[in-house]
């Protein structure tokens, strides 16, 4: 059938252009390559082989988000980037964490050094939707690293800069932490008053 290749081509392109040139091997199956078709390309240059299962267009320029998208797609498109991972995307921290959070479904199974899983159930308000990934909001980042491990300055100022930055109020953050968890809202209070 003439076209039935290029279509197949354009299809694959236009997935993996909304996922920052990535695809998995389950979402080329679901366009039409079979597995030999997808060794063909990794073996010919058309594809990159990133990982098992996952691959990229060759010549896709990198990026500071690669990782949040590989990760999503490694999770089934299951995960979202969560705690100091969300902090560091929307800039309310300078920390650079060695591992990308996400946050899943308790029933999710999956694990990867790379990778830290939080289990937890996010609603729609938690979420905002990227080019090729979720991450959660500020005012669920901030919650979320407050009810963890990190360090009160940590915290202290990435409340700060989110305040300045008005991407969340001093009155939502106290009333999300109290409903949320004791040690999130102790923290979260602690970082108001060191702000005042």
């Amino acid at each position: 059938m003439p076209g039935t290749r290029q279509d197949l081509r354009l299809a694959l392109q236009r997935l993996a252009f909304g996922q920052a040139g990535f695809f998995t091997a389950a979402q080329a199956v679901e366009l039409g390559y079979t597995y030999q078709a997808q060794k063909y390309h990794v073996d010919h240059g058309n594809w990159l082989r990133v990982d098992r299962g996952l691959f990229r267009l060759p010549d896709w320029p990198g990026s500071t988000t690669d990782p949040y998208v590989r990760w999503t797609l490694w999770s089934g498109g299951r995960g979202v980037v969560s705690h100091e991972s969300a902090l560091s995307i929307h800039e309310l921290s300078d920390l650079d964490p060695r591992h990308v959070h996400l946050t899943v479904s308790p029933e999710f199974r999956a694990r990867d050094d790379a990778v830290v899983v939080h289990a937890g159930q996010l609603t729609d308000t938690d979420i905002e939707n990227r080019e090729g990934y979720s991450v959660t909001t500020p005012l669920r980042a901030l919650i979320d690293v407050a009810a963890g491990d990190a360090a009160q300055e940590h915290i202290d100022s990435a409340v700060a800069a989110a305040l300045e930055r008005g991407l969340v109020t001093a009155r939502r953050l106290r009333a999300v932490a109290d409903a949320r968890d004791e040690r999130a809202a102790l923290r979260i209070e602690r970082a108001l008053g060191a702000g005042e």
